[in-house]
C-alpha cells in the first residue's frame, strides 16, 4: 500500500473548542475592526462581536440548559452569521449552516433531519422559514435583524455573557451539521466536531501565515464550509478581518479588493474567469493582490494563468470537500504549479486506489485521512460505510494523480468520466480547453448517449457579450489543443451555467 504523506510534517491540534480559538482570535483584535459587510455598512470590533457571541451563548444556555440545541443558520455572510454559529458552539450545541436560497421543500427536509430546534434567518425568509418550519422540530423562528410581529429578534435571544465553553467531547460533539450538495438524492448532513474545525484551520494558517490585523473579502458563503472555515474561523482565529458580501458583485467586488489593499483573496472558479476576462478588472488598482486562491471546483491551468497574469499575482487552487472539515491540499505563497491544488496539508495522508479493486494505482480516485475528516453522515450508517473505511480513509470520487514533487493533480469526478469507446474523458479536461477561446465566457461539459461509442462529450456554452461564435469555430479551436475523442460532438449555447453556491458546475440541470 503506498501512502502519501505532507512534506510539511505533523500538526499540533491545540485542545481547545472552534469557539474558544475564535474567541481567542477576537481578543487579539480588541478595538478593531473584525468583520464587517459591505452591503449595510455594519461593522463590529472583535470586542463586540465577541461579546455578542457570549450573550447569544448565554441566552440559549438559559433557555435550553444542557439540552445542547440545534441551531439552523440561515444567514447570508454578514457579522451576527459569527454571532449565530460561535454562540451556538459555545453553549455546547449543534450549528447547521443552511443556503438562504433554499425553497420550502430543501429548507423542510434540512431541519426535519437535523432535528433543528430553532431558526435563524433575515427578515426577507420569514415567509420560507414558517412554511418550512411546519411538522419540524422548530421550535421558535428568529430574525437576523429588525422585527416581525411575534417573531423575536437575535437580540431578544441574548442573554448574560457566558464566559467560558459548556464542557463538551472536542473530539466527538458535532458543533457543525452542514450539508454536503450530493449530485444524487438529498443532502447528507456531515458531522464535524470541533477538533474537526480546530484542526483544519490550524492546518490551513501553517501554510498560509496569516498576520495579525490582515484583511480579505469574504466573497464565498459562510454556510459553505469553504466560506465557513477558510474565510470565517481562519481569518477570526488568528487576529484577521473579513469585509463580507451577502450577494456577489463583481464591482463592488473590485471596489473593496482596491480601497482595502487585500492582498490574499480566496475565490471559486467563476470569480477567476471573471478576474481573468471582464473588463471592469481593468479600471480599479489591484496591485496589492499577491496570491489567490481557487478551491470548490476544478480550475483549468490557463484560465488560471490568464487571471494571474492579468493581476500580476500568483494564482493558485487548493482541494478539499465538505466532509474533511474542508482543506486537505493546499498551495502555498511561493510554492505554486499550475494546474495542481498543491501537497496535502500537514498531518494529512492520501493514497491513489483504484476505485473498483482497492489497490494502488498511477491515476484513481483520491482517499483521504487527518484530524479533519468527518465522524461521518448524520442518520446514515449507510452513506457513512460507503464514504469512510474502518482504517479512517474518506473516499473522496475524485479522480486524481501525484507529482514527482509531491503537488496533487485533480482530474475530475469518478462518478462524472464520460466513457468514449472505452477511453476516459474527464469533462474539467475539456471545460478548460473550451475556455481558451477567447470568445467562450464559461462553459460546461456532459454526456450525452452515443450508438457508437457508448457516450460523447456535449458542451454547453456561454458566448461573452457582444461576440459572435459557431460550432464549427469550436470545432476548429478543439482540434488544436485536444484528442478527437475528447472533443464534443453536439454545442449548445445557453444564457448561463447553472452552478451551486460553492461553485461546482451542476451537471445534472444541464442534462435535464
Amino acid at each position: 500500500m503506498t501512502i502519501y504523506h505532507s512534506p510539511n510534517g505533523p500538526v499540533a491540534v491545540p485542545d481547545l473548542s472552534i469557539s474558544d480559538l475564535v474567541l481567542r482570535g477576537l481578543d487579539r483584535i480588541g478595538p478593531n475592526r473584525a468583520l464587517a459587510c459591505e452591503a449595510t455598512g455594519e461593522a463590529l470590533t472583535g470586542a463586540v462581536l465577541a461579546g455578542r457571541i457570549r450573550r447569544f451563548a448565554g441566552g440559549l444556555v438559559e433557555r435550553h440548559g444542557q439540552m445542547r440545541p440545534v441551531v439552523a443558520n440561515m444567514a447570508p455572510n454578514t457579522p451576527d452569521f459569527a454571532t449565530v454559529f460561535h454562540g451556538t458552539a459555545l453553549a455546547g450545541g449543534t450549528v447547521t449552516t443552511v443556503n438562504p436560497t433554499y425553497t420550502v421543500p430543501e429548507l423542510h427536509h434540512q431541519l426535519q433531519d437535523s432535528g433543528a430546534q430553532l431558526l435563524v434567518v433575515p427578515p426577507a425568509l420569514l415567509a420560507v422559514a414558517q412554511a418550512a418550519a411546519r411538522g419540524t422540530g422548530v421550535a421558535q423562528i428568529a430574525t437576523l435583524a429588525g422585527m416581525a410581529e411575534g417573531v423575536p429578534g437575535l437580540d431578544d435571544l441574548m442573554g448574560a455573557p457566558l464566559m467560558a465553553q459548556v464542557p463538551v467531547d472536542l473530539a466527538r460533539h458535532i458543533v457543525a451539521l452542514p450539508y454536503s450538495s450530493g449530485t444524487t438524492g438529498l443532502p447528507k448532513g456531515v458531522m464535524l466536531s470541533h477538533r474537526n474545525l480546530v484542526a483544519n484551520v490550524v492546518q490551513i494558517q501553517s501554510v498560509i501565515q496569516l498576520a495579525p490585523r490582515e484583511a480579505t473579502l469574504a466573497i464565498l458563503p459562510f454556510f459553505h464550509i469553504y466560506g465557513m472555515q477558510v474565510m470565517m474561523n481562519l481569518y477570526l482565529a488568528y487576529g484577521a478581518g473579513l469585509i463580507s458580501l451577502p450577494r456577489f458583485d463583481l464591482e463592488t467586488a473590485l471596489r473593496v479588493l482596491s480601497r482595502e489593499q487585500v492582498q490574499k483573496f480566496f475565490v471559486a472558479p467563476p470569480v477567476v474567469l471573471a478576474l481573468a476576462k471582464h473588463p471592469l478588472v481593468d479600471q480599479f488598482d489591484l496591485s496589492a493582490l499577491s496570491f489567490l486562491l481557487s478551491g470548490a471546483a476544478p480550475l483549468g491551468g490557463d484560465v488560471a494563468q490568464a487571471a494571474g497574469q492579468r493581476l500580476g499575482a500568483e494564482m493558485t487552487q487548493g482541494y478539499g470537500m465538505t466532509e474533511a472539515s474542508p482543506v486537505t491540499h493546499f498551495t502555498a505563497p511561493g510554492q505554486n504549479r499550475i494546474g495542481t491544488v498543491g501537497p496535502l496539508v500537514p498531518g494529512t495522508e492520501a493514497r491513489i486506489v483504484d476505485a473498483a479493486t482497492g489497490a494502488d494505482a498511477a491515476e484513481g480516485e483520491l482517499w483521504v485521512r487527518g484530524p479533519q475528516v468527518m465522524l461521518g453522515y448524520w442518520n446514515n450508517p449507510e452513506a457513512t460505510a460507503r464514504s469512510l473505511d474502518a482504517e479512517g480513509w474518506l473516499r473522496t470520487g475524485d479522480l486524481a494523480r501525484v507529482h514527482d514533487d509531491g503537488t496533487f493533480e485533480i482530474l475530475d469526478r469518478v462518478k462524472e468520466l464520460i466513457k468514449v469507446s472505452g477511453f476516459q474523458v474527464a469533462p474539467a479536461e475539456v471545460e478548460a480547453a473550451l475556455l481558451t477561446h477567447p470568445r467562450v465566457a464559461d462553459a460546461a461539459v456532459t454526456a450525452i448517449a452515443d450508438d457508437q461509442s457508448g457516450e460523447r462529450p456535449c458542451a454547453h456554452i456561454v458566448i461573452r457579450p457582444g461576440e459572435v461564435l459557431t460550432e464549427d469555430d469550436l470545432h476548429d479551436h478543439l482540434a488544436t489543443c485536444l484528442a478527437p475523442y475528447k472533443r464534443p460532438t453536439k454545442v449548445v449555447f445557453v444564457d448561463a451555467i447553472p452552478k451551486s453556491a460553492s461553485g461546482k458546475i451542476l451537471r445534472r440541470l444541464l442534462r435535464a
